[in-house]
């Protein structure tokens, strides 16, 4: 996007350049300029003025700050700035090329940087350049932020894989015990799922398990933590919440998600799964995971729909889910 374009989005903020100075001289000579050009200019005469307009609802499409500019010094306002994760560049004017302003501007903190003596088609060249290398600057940190997250996550669900969900609860867990709070593991298999993928194939099975996902992160809260660590395994790293509500939420996971058939291949799918629970207690997550991997084991040898804590808290037998619903007929498949 040129200078020009900033004629052609007139009546949005994104139009206007943001002009911050108290000097007559500098107004005059770069007002008429941009507005000849077609650029929608607002003057703000204040530091304090020209802060609330950039973090403000509607900020400008580009910031042009005086280094003199009165009320407070422009490295604190240009920090006020970029604390609120500027959607729009700056581009100071000063006096002279300073190595202060060339560190800010390999920092990021500006975007470029016009002496004051600048003729008047040099501005223009300047905004231009300013908004296209913030521009290109804001995509290809989004390419990058977009590469990292696919490393860590699981490619067929979408849910963190093993690798990147330890390193998220080694954090998780650093905040534990900074808080003195809660957090709890929850580790569960669909069961007898090899029987699935034989009798089904293994795109249906994939099917099956996207559909286990989509059902589980209904019942989570925004920042508890869902990873596949297994093949037909997944873990659920809930801060905040401790083994009594965690159980409560296996039942829910029991009922709400494998109680309810799942359609796939054109049939009717009956899955059921068993629940591995452990305590956090700031320890450090690879030990809490192997709890959870032994509350598991013993969940399975207590057979299908089971509910075991590694603390070995008495748990009732669940009742039974029936496996055919009143209206299911002979077409829900059952394990």
């Amino acid at each position: 996007m040129g200078y020009g374009d900033f004629a052609c989005m007139s009546g949005t903020s994104s139009s206007i350049v943001l002009l911050a100075s108290h000097e007559p001289a500098l107004l005059g000579a770069v007002e008429p300029v941009l507005a000849q050009a077609g650029i929608q200019v607002e003057v703000v005469l204040s530091a304090q003025a020209a802060l609330a307009r950039l973090t403000g609802p509607a900020p400008p499409g580009l910031a042009l700050l005086d280094a003199d500019l009165r009320g407070m010094p422009v490295s604190t306002l240009l920090a006020h700035a970029n604390a609120h994760g500027r959607s729009y560049p700056i581009v100071l004017i000063a006096d002279t090329v300073t190595e202060e302003w060339i560190n800010r501007l390999a920092e990021g903190v500006i975007d470029d940087l016009i002496l004051r003596s600048a003729e008047g088609p040099c501005w223009l060249l300047r905004i231009d350049m300013a908004r296209r290398a913030f521009r290109l600057a804001r995509q290809v940190d989004e390419l990058r932020k977009a590469a990292m997250l696919s490393t860590q996550l699981d490619r067929l669900t979408g849910v963190y894989n093993r690798e990147a969900l330890l390193s998220m609860l080694f954090r998780e867990t650093d905040r534990v015990q900074r808080l003195h709070s809660a957090m709890t593991l929850l580790l569960f298999d669909i069961d007898d799922f090899g029987h699935w993928n034989a009798r089904l194939g293994s795109e249906a099975c994939d099917e099956l398990l996207c559909q286990v996902v989509s059902r589980t992160t209904r019942l989570l809260r925004s920042y508890d933590l869902i990873g596949r660590p297994g093949m037909d395994g997944f873990l659920l790293a809930l801060p905040g919440c401790g083994i009594a509500n965690a159980v409560l939420l296996a039942e829910r996971l029991r009922t709400e998600v494998f109680s309810v058939p799942f359609a796939v291949a054109r049939e009717s799918i009956r899955l059921s799964a068993c629940f591995g629970i452990a305590s956090s207690q700031g320890r450090s997550p690879v030990v809490v995971l192997r709890e959870a991997e032994e509350a598991l084991v013993r969940a399975r040898a207590a057979g299908p729909e089971s509910i075991q804590c590694f603390d070995g808290c008495a748990r009732p037998a669940p009742a039974p889910v029936t496996f055919l619903s009143p209206t299911s007929g002979d077409e829900l498949i059952a394990w």
